[in-house]
């Protein structure tokens, strides 16, 4: 996976993202595989704003992954920033050969260079296998996260 870029998203990339959101086990229960006006705003929405970045993870000139990186200003932690990691995909025949990894160590790195204090990211308790790849790069399950759908 030597030849792997990662890039910004473009416009052009959107249907490839809105597949890939969509081909996943729980997001195929709240995602579309086509684009839509919505899809449009908020592609638009993160690419407008300079503390999120749409990254995509490019090999032989097709978009093979995916994820959102945002820069969270804080108070705590004496000011710092943290980036967060979101919608981490990846194309499912490649999955598991090790580009999960390449984008993750990439996007902490970024987050190193900018200055951030942590990363962090969260998971559906219902993906055992994620928890396990991410605790082999360093994260620990210190906090309960909560979502209230609405």
């Amino acid at each position: 996976m030597t030849d792997v870029i990662f890039r910004e998203a473009v416009r052009a990339d959107l249907p490839t993202l809105v597949a890939l959101l969509a081909d996943d086990v729980l997001g195929k229960a709240r995602d579309v595989a086509e684009v839509d006006e919505a899809y449009e705003r908020a592609f638009a929405d993160i690419t407008a704003d300079p503390r999120n970045q749409q990254v995509v993870a490019e090999r032989g000139g097709e978009v093979v992954g995916c994820m959102q990186l945002t820069y969270i200003p804080g108070l705590g932690r004496h000011g710092a920033e943290r980036a967060l990691i979101e919608a981490v995909r990846i194309r499912s025949d490649l999955r598991g050969q090790g580009l999960g990894r390449l984008m993750i160590e990439w996007a902490i790195d970024q987050a190193r260079q900018r200055g951030c204090a942590l990363v962090q990211l969260t998971t559906d308790k219902s993906r055992d296998d994620a928890h396990r790849f991410y605790r082999t790069l360093g994260f620990v399950a210190s906090h309960e996260g909560m979502k209230l759908p609405l």
